[in-house]
């Protein structure tokens, strides 16, 4: 089945090209959610238009998402979490805690755009990737640091 993408698929391909796809990728997940619609000769007129949008789209996509990384420049978060031996946490810091602490802080970011692997469970100080727009990647300082514990 071949299909027109009407946004970015990861692993697929972008906004206007034209894809090659299972039957039933296409049929129950990419055109219910809209992503696409089907490659026929009526559609495939409006690709042009698509690609133009899209261009003209995402051009001012990369200014914001260029903005947004200049406000994360130095900007830096910390945790108090309780550690066991060998600065292991009880728990871990995770990208919604992070999302957390940046809200808190007057930054807005979804917590998927941050890329973090897998959850910190150490102490100590990370850089971890947010991934703003296809082509901008801006890094956040993390600080993990044991909770005074009150004897």
């Amino acid at each position: 089945m071949e299909v027109i993408l009407k946004e970015d698929v990861a692993k697929l391909g972008s906004r206007g090209d034209v894809v090659k796809v299972a039957e039933g990728y296409g049929r129950n997940f990419l055109l219910p959610r809209k992503l696409a619609i089907e490659a026929d000769a009526g559609n495939k007129a409006v690709i042009e238009q698509m690609k133009a949008a899209s261009v003209r789209r995402s051009a001012t996509e990369k200014a914001q998402a260029e903005e947004l990384a200049k406000q994360f420049e130095g900007v830096s978060v910390s945790f108090h979490r309780k550690a066991g031996e060998h600065d292991q946490l009880f728990g871990s810091v995770t990208s919604g805690d992070i999302a957390e602490a940046l809200i808190k802080k007057g930054l807005n970011i979804d917590r998927r755009k941050i890329q973090l692997h897998d959850p910190l469970k150490t102490m100590g100080e990370f850089s971890v990737p947010m991934k703003l727009h296809k082509d901008v990647t801006a890094h956040l300082k993390v600080v993990i640091e044991k909770e005074a514990v009150a004897e």
